[in-house]
């Protein structure tokens, strides 16, 4: 590779930790809560991981938070081909940038010819990245009709499409190295539906991304029952202990077993009956929390994330409060998974994180499997 488009969402993320579940016209909110930015961080990350393997690349870019600030900081003297207008800006932490902004970027990148458009953010992000790219095949942005390849730096709050890589490092090294390319889904959800604990996802395009064992599946739904899971899990509970438990029905399963009505897709922390915090962000996780803890959560099916997916709100600082980590998941879910990951955005909580553990798979069961 050549010549690479690069373009940052730096408000991507934001909405995780403080419990927003996205970050979809959520900005002003989320800045209440005091979110703080992660896309910036992770760009940087990517960068840098792509500068070790092809120092010499081209970068096209767009103006300050929007790529320039990441390419700098991480050794590159990028180009930029586009910059947003002044009166966009909405803050020296966090700009006030919009959809109009990322697609117009990609649309400078495809009239310079780059080899690949690598994105930062969410699902959101990557739709409004494919459908310039779509465009593009189809003649409307690019006269040659050339098929772009695009993959993403996951930064987002809800990743449901298999275009980005596992981790920002990993989507650097594949940005360096790949060779050939493969149609994959870009698919996003209704955001609103979602903190109403709904999951409504669409398929919104499908685009050219290239082949590598670090580019993470599509989202899948666990099939089969975990009713006996849940039941072991319940039967297993300590008094005196503090339970976090994640989003997802498996989790929800063991809530509703132990007389919870559970927030579907929040985090909810539990201690002897009571509900301490219902759909909690980060800092309401905090407050609550007395030793011992133990967190509860479920990997995404078909991508086998345990942390760093949907669930932000369970962050470093309250995994390294937590004494135990049960990982819990029915078997057809694990046989679609293989392997599980970690992306907290802290290397020493990830590092500590990796190795086999056991997962419980029901009542009396558990299976060995590793985390990356």
């Amino acid at each position: 590779m050549e010549q690479l488009g690069f373009v940052v969402n730096p408000i991507a993320g934001m909405g995780g930790r403080v419990g927003l579940k996205g970050t979809d016209g959520q900005v002003a909110e989320a800045r209440k809560r005091g979110a703080e930015p992660r896309a910036p961080d992770r760009a940087v990350e990517a960068l840098e991981s792509l500068a070790r393997r092809n120092p010499d690349v081209t970068i096209y870019t767009a103006g300050g938070p929007l790529g320039e600030d990441a390419a700098r900081a991480a050794g590159f003297d990028p180009e930029v081909v586009y910059d947003p207008h002044a009166d966009t800006r909405g803050g020296a932490d966090v700009p006030a940038t919009s959809a109009v902004d990322t697609k117009a970027a990609v649309a400078a990148f495809l009239e310079e010819g780059v080899d690949l458009v690598l994105f930062v953010g969410g699902d959101g992000t990557a739709v409004d990245v494919a459908e310039v790219v779509t465009d593009a095949e189809d003649g409307e942005t690019d006269p040659a009709g050339a098929r772009t390849p695009m993959l993403g730096v996951p930064a987002g709050v809800k990743i449901y499409s298999s275009v980005f890589g596992v981790t920002p490092a990993d989507a650097g090294r594949i940005a360096a190295d790949f060779d050939r390319v493969e149609d994959r889904e870009v698919n996003d959800i209704d955001e609103d539906a979602y903190r109403e604990g709904e999951v409504r996802a669409e398929l919104r395009a499908v685009v050219p991304v290239p082949v590598a064992s670090g580019v993470q599946s599509s989202k899948q739904l666990a099939s089969g029952s975990v009713e006996t899971l849940a039941e072991g899990v319940a039967q297993d509970v300590e008094a005196g202990t503090t339970y976090v438990f994640g989003p997802g029905s498996t989790v929800g399963a063991i809530q509703s077993a132990l007389g919870i009505d559970p927030s579907p897709l929040g985090v909810d922390v539990w201690r002897d009956g009571e509900v301490l915090a219902r759909d909690a962000s980060e800092a309401e996780i905090l407050e609550v929390l007395e030793e011992p803890t133990i967190i509860v959560v479920s990997p995404i099916g078909g991508q086998g994330f345990v942390f760093g997916r949907g669930n932000h709100q369970i962050s470093p600082a309250v995994i390294e409060r937590a004494a135990d980590v049960e990982v819990v998941a029915s078997e057809s879910k694990l046989d679609a998974i293989g392997q599980l990951h970690v992306d907290t955005d802290d290397e020493a909580v990830d590092e500590s994180l990796r190795g086999w553990t056991q997962v419980r798979t029901g009542r009396f069961t558990t299976r060995l499997m590793k985390i990356v």
